[in-house]
């Protein structure tokens, strides 16, 4: 059964924090705020959840999923970054921008782009995001909340979405409005930045 879980956008209840932490631990799918709208999210290693995003979304194996962090503590553990990249990572996050990397070997096949062997990462400024990550201390495995019925402009509120997907999910966290467009996303595995998905945010520091 799905819990619809009211949490503070700038002031984040400890406890519910903590029980939607332990939820993800638990092999739980979420869906929660970010700064650029409302995505699923659950534990980096669980294939089980991985493939109920698939089936929720109705993507094909070729989508490239993101890791979500909540700074750049880890980064080196899960991307190969050389001085460029990682200077142009910090300067621009928290921000609603999603940079591709080549993964590491602590990232799951199953997370890496078939192919190119890459991984996104992201680093929301969102005060519910942040506080979840914090209590995890790790990684979430993450990706946008776009239905395949939900029009292109269309804005879901958190009950909207808990109704489509009451006994899908095992928590929707009502964080407020938090916008509605997904991230910039900017691939720096060439040794420069090229925009490829333009976005929330400003993609033209990256051009």
């Amino acid at each position: 059964m799905t819990q619809l879980i009211e949490i503070h956008p700038d002031n984040p209840q400890p406890r519910l924090i903590n029980q939607v932490a332990a939820m993800i631990r638990n092999g739980g799918l979420v869906v929660y705020p970010t700064d650029s709208g409302y995505a699923l999210g659950c534990h980096i290693g669980d294939k089980r959840v991985l493939d109920k995003i698939r089936r929720i979304r109705d993507l094909d194996k070729k989508h490239n999923f993101t890791l979500v962090c909540r700074d750049l503590t880890e980064l080196a553990v899960y991307a190969r970054v050389d001085n460029l990249a990682f200077r142009l990572i910090k300067n621009n996050t928290p921000g609603p921008y999603t940079f591709v990397l080549r993964a590491t070997q602590e990232v799951p096949n199953r997370l890496k782009h078939p192919k190119k062997k890459t991984i996104g990462i992201r680093v929301p400024d969102n005060s519910i995001a942040q506080a979840m990550l914090e209590a995890l201390g790790e990684p979430m495995m993450s990706t946008s909340l776009i239905l395949p019925q939900q029009e292109d402009d269309e804005v879901l509120a958190p009950h909207e979405i808990f109704d489509l997907l009451d006994g899908r999910v095992d928590a929707v966290i009502d964080g407020g409005y938090c916008g509605h467009e997904e991230t910039s996303v900017i691939d720096l595995t060439s040794g420069y930045p090229e925009v490829i998905r333009y976005g929330a945010g400003d993609p033209s520091l990256f051009e």
